[in-house]
């Protein structure tokens, strides 16, 4: 597996893990990369395809896609890293093959889970479905450019992986102090003052 196809799956396994696994195993079963054996085998094809459906429902359900986000936040950089350090034909060492992996998947699992805490603050439930759908689209295309063009992939990669940190960092914050207004908010209504 090229490193270009290493490294856009293991960005792309931090929002969509199982969605990841299935597709390197369908690719490699098709000869169109050299994916790791163990993914190219049915019952984990099977696995993951179970797994990426629940994934697409839950997903676009408001406070329980963030829910199956938290549980994720220890899940998505493992795989990440077991993405990277079991992709055949690697050349660099194995602690920076987990290490890469790993920050990858971080750095797009925290986007995505920031996101979607600032985004279920608001009342109205379609704004998560769109930002599913959207969240589906960006690996859909990172994950065809990490299979026919694996430097390109490389290459947006990486700047994905910078802009997603750089977002993470900011939505949490802003989800950390909209979330603290929220429970002045409901304090002050509980004791019967003014909410603002």
């Amino acid at each position: 597996m090229d490193l270009g196809t290493a490294v856009g799956s293991a960005w792309s396994a931090g929002i969509s893990l199982y969605g990841v696994c299935a597709l390197l195993g369908i690719a490699g079963r098709l000869e169109w990369i050299e994916s790791p054996p163990f993914l190219e085998q049915s019952w984990v094809i099977g696995v993951a395809l179970t797994l990426f459906v629940i994934e697409l429902v839950v997903d676009k359900i408001a406070v329980v896609d963030s829910l199956w986000d938290a549980v994720h936040t220890f899940i998505r950089p493992i795989g990440g890293a077991a993405i990277t350090s079991l992709a055949p034909g690697q050349e660099l060492p194995l602690p920076l093959l987990l290490a890469l992996g790993a920050l990858l998947a971080l750095s797009s699992h925290s986007a995505k889970a920031s996101a979607r805490a600032m985004i279920n603050l608001s009342p109205e439930p379609a704004s998560n479905v769109v930002a599913s759908v959207l969240e589906d689209g960006l690996v859909g295309f990172v994950m065809a450019l990490a299979i026919a063009y694996p430097r390109v992939a490389f290459v947006v990669t990486i700047v994905l992986a910078l802009a997603s940190s750089v977002v993470a960092i900011v939505l949490f914050r802003s989800t950390r102090a909209a979330w603290r207004r929220l429970r002045q908010w409901r304090a002050r209504r509980a004791q019967g003052r003014p909410a603002w």
